[in-house]
């Protein structure tokens, strides 16, 4: 998120988690100064941090500085680098790129991110990868799951069907212009909330 009325918007929808893009390689990337000044006009929400492989001791600094409740690491990072952050973890892994339940498993975050894999691009490919292919191996990840790649409000509910994760991670088709659009977030959270709805049935 780079703006307030987009942050608020996605807290009122109901969003359980917003994230700010530190990483300079991204065209989402948010100054920690206006993250910080973002994360202070909301409530509820849970705020995540993306880094690609920063110095642990920056990501703990600007974790603290910007309020974050959680560190996503997007890179490269080691479990022993993984320790040293001072905020639950949620550890990203991009599907056909070597992953595996057990590396998932074994790695000492909060929870794991699944998201396409393209050479070279961390993230934000704005790709989905073969959910179904996927779903044995997601389903022996112990810890909650989130599934990035490709989502949006006319696919939501057959990722949701699929694979069951604990969450999904969209950006890209939030967008419009390349910034977030408010619109297209209430859509996509009526949709959520739709699918959630049916599933209490």
């Amino acid at each position: 998120m780079r703006t307030i009325a987009a942050a608020c918007t996605a807290e009122d929808a109901g969003a359980d988690y917003i994230g700010f893009v530190f990483w300079h390689g991204s065209r989402r990337y948010v100054e920690p100064e206006s993250a910080a000044r973002i994360a202070k006009s909301l409530h509820r929400i849970k705020k995540v941090g993306v880094f690609v492989d920063a110095d642990a001791a920056y990501v703990n600094s600007l974790a603290e500085r910007c309020g974050l409740d959680y560190v996503q690491l997007h890179g490269h990072e080691t479990a022993d680098y993984a320790e040293q952050i001072e905020h639950p973890v949620i550890k990203a892994y991009r599907y056909g790129d070597g992953f595996s339940a057990e590396a998932a498993n074994g790695y000492p975050a909060a929870m794991i991110l699944v998201d396409a894999f393209r050479p070279g691009v961390f993230g934000g490919t704005g790709k989905s990868f073969d959910w179904r292919a996927a779903k044995a191996v997601i389903a022996a990840i112990r810890k909650p799951v989130l599934i990035a790649g490709g989502i949006g409000t006319e696919n939501v509910a057959e990722v949701a069907a699929i694979l069951e994760p604990y969450g999904v991670d969209v950006s890209g088709s939030l967008e419009v212009d390349h910034e977030k659009s408010e619109e297209r977030i209430r859509t996509f959270m009526k949709e959520v909330q739709r699918i959630n709805e049916m599933e209490e049935l």
